[in-house]
């Protein structure tokens, strides 16, 4: 179900979405929700509006640290679980392994023993087949359509009380407005009727709905009512928010609130003030930026936006670096031009002790590389919690605790250091008390020291000093980071130099070779800033820069 074209790129859900089909009469609505803990938001959200659970597991890998994220979401509710072995038919498929671990899972989660008696349905997704066993499978997917009528319940509901809708996300349509998207707890719904819209704190006011609408299939069908237990949209009230209750205008009441966990990161975001501001964006202002952001709540429960030092930055916070990544690629594709800061891990003060947030890294790299993985790790104070075989393939898993701060740039130099063959996945775990100083990047910065198109003459001496973010003929300003230093410290280096043209004949014209410049992502540019660095966003380019506010004594 994942539309969005971020979704599509990376590959990962990022935003909740529902549907419903119709299954030997029985109407089935289903939400496909992220399994990656940055956007936990996104689940926290829509749990109250399901009786159970689909845990979709690979059949080789079993289940990810991700997995363990929304999985305790789940059994917090209460919720059934009906656990899927999907990609069955991979060659080294290992179903006997991948149950066990799950079952494992559910008791390191407290599970009940209800919840831990859970059905097992085997599938292959791309081949759309379905069984109770590996090795029987149906030509269909009709044994886990049984399942989920066989083990989730039925709604729970009061289909003759007051009416009662939390709304637990919200859409915007040029035509028809603020959509609120929910399931119905209680009574029933009709077109045109007037409602109290509330929350269990504030005073309630008054809405009507204009138009309603159910789900079918991939589609929003119009309908004049909506009984209790279904998962419907309504128009008509422009003001509403996630987490308000749709009640009845007389008797009804409110119902709690949704809450999330709090944000582990926070960045900078501020107007853009390098030289080449207004090239490509169409949005530059702080009011403009000031506007989206706050928007942005709205819809994203688990960020957080506050006023910085200065009228035109802004701190917003989120559940990690991908969470506000995606905002900020967003953001650019929509045209706005603005520059982040590096991301800071948000501490708690508890009695008088500096608290910080720790997350569970599990990293399946081959033997040949442990070494240096494991280093790597302890340099960022990393503790192992775990380490055994995985796979047949002769990887290991490494299982280790480590401070939120030092996962910020772990991922390239992981990847470095084992040839890009590890695989990292990370997720919270809790807040512990503060691990020390950490060394995160040992190379300093090439930064170009004056305005200008770079040349490949200059290239050719600059590229001695490091390796290069730039290429001949690009525009550069005194500032931009224009490559990586071979040692510690920055070096401000002239990469715009051009020949002399004095001595005719000693100028002959030489083949230059120059080496292929770095292409770093967005991704990688967070990742790769310091205190006193900047990254530049614009729709068509992403640049970094020293922060001109810190003049950093080297």
């Amino acid at each position: 179900m994942d539309s969005n074209d971020l979704e599509r790129e990376r590959g990962i859900t990022i935003l909740s979405k529902n549907t419903s089909i119709t299954y030997k009469g029985t109407k089935i609505n289903i939400i496909d929700t992220p399994g990656h803990s940055d956007f936990g938001g996104e689940v926290e959200r829509v749990l109250n509006m399901v009786e159970g659970v689909l845990l979709v597991v690979d059949s080789v890998e079993g289940p990810m640290p991700q997995t363990r994220f929304v999985l305790k979401k789940a059994l917090e509710f209460g919720h059934a679980v009906v656990v899927v072995v999907n990609k069955i038919d991979r060659p080294t498929t290992r179903p006997e392994f991948v149950v066990n671990s799950t079952f494992e899972l559910f008791i390191e989660l407290n599970a009940t023993d209800e919840q831990c008696d859970f059905q097992t349905v085997y599938a292959s997704g791309i081949k759309g087949k379905a069984g109770l066993s590996p090795e029987n499978l149906a030509d269909d997917l009709g044994p886990l359509f049984e399942a989920i009528l066989r083990c989730i319940p039925e709604p729970r509901i009061e289909k003759d009380g007051a009416l009662q809708m939390l709304v637990s996300n919200t859409e915007y349509d040029e035509h028809k407005g603020r959509i609120a998207i929910g399931r119905l707890h209680a009574g029933e719904l009709q077109r045109g009727m007037e409602v109290k819209v509330c929350t269990p704190h504030d005073a309630c006011r008054v809405g009507k709905v204009s138009e309603l609408f159910v789900y079918q299939n991939f589609s929003r069908v119009p309908v004049e009512s909506v009984s209790a237990g279904d998962i419907c949209a309504v128009c008509g009230m422009n003001d509403i928010m996630i987490g308000e209750t749709i009640a009845d205008k007389i008797t009804g009441t409110p119902l709690p609130t949704i809450k999330v966990e709090e944000p582990t990161v926070r960045m900078s975001f501020s107007i853009n003030t390098s030289p080449f501001v207004g090239r490509e964006g169409k949005y530059v202002t702080s009011r403009n930026l000031r506007d989206r952001l706050y928007r942005e709540l709205e819809r994203n429960l688990a960020m957080k936006v506050e006023d910085g030092e200065t009228a035109d930055t802004f701190l917003v916070s989120g559940r990690g670096t991908l969470h506000l990544t995606i905002l900020i690629e967003n953001m650019r594709r929509e045209g706005y031009e603005f520059m982040i800061g590096p991301p800071k891990v948000i501490n708690k003060t508890v009695d008088g002790k500096l608290l910080e947030p720790y997350e569970i890294a599990a990293v399946e790299v081959p033997e040949e590389y442990m070494g240096s993985v494991v280093e790597l790790l302890g340099k960022r104070r990393g503790q192992m919690v775990n380490m055994e075989a995985s796979g047949p393939e002769g990887t290991t898993l490494l299982k280790y605790k480590i401070p939120t701060r030092g996962l910020i740039g772990l991922r390239n130099a992981i990847l470095t250091a084992s040839r890009g063959r590890a695989i990292l996945n990370t997720i919270f775990d809790s807040y512990g008390s503060w691990a020390g100083d950490l060394s995160s990047r040992d190379q300093g910065s090439l930064v170009a020291f004056e305005d200008g198109s770079t040349t490949s003459y200059a290239l050719l001496n600059a590229q001695e000093r490091g390796l290069l973010f730039v290429q001949p003929g690009q525009d550069v300003y005194k500032g931009q980071i224009v490559g990586i230093h071979q040692r510690p410290g920055d070096l401000a280096i002239n990469v715009c130099k051009k020949k002399a043209a004095t001595n005719v004949r000693s100028n002959k014209e030489t083949t230059v070779v120059l080496d292929e410049p770095l292409s770093y992502s967005l991704d990688d540019c967070i990742e790769f800033i310091q205190e006193d660095e900047l990254v530049e966003v614009t729709p068509s380019s992403i640049r970094m820069c020293k922060n001109p506010k810190i003049s950093k004594k080297k």
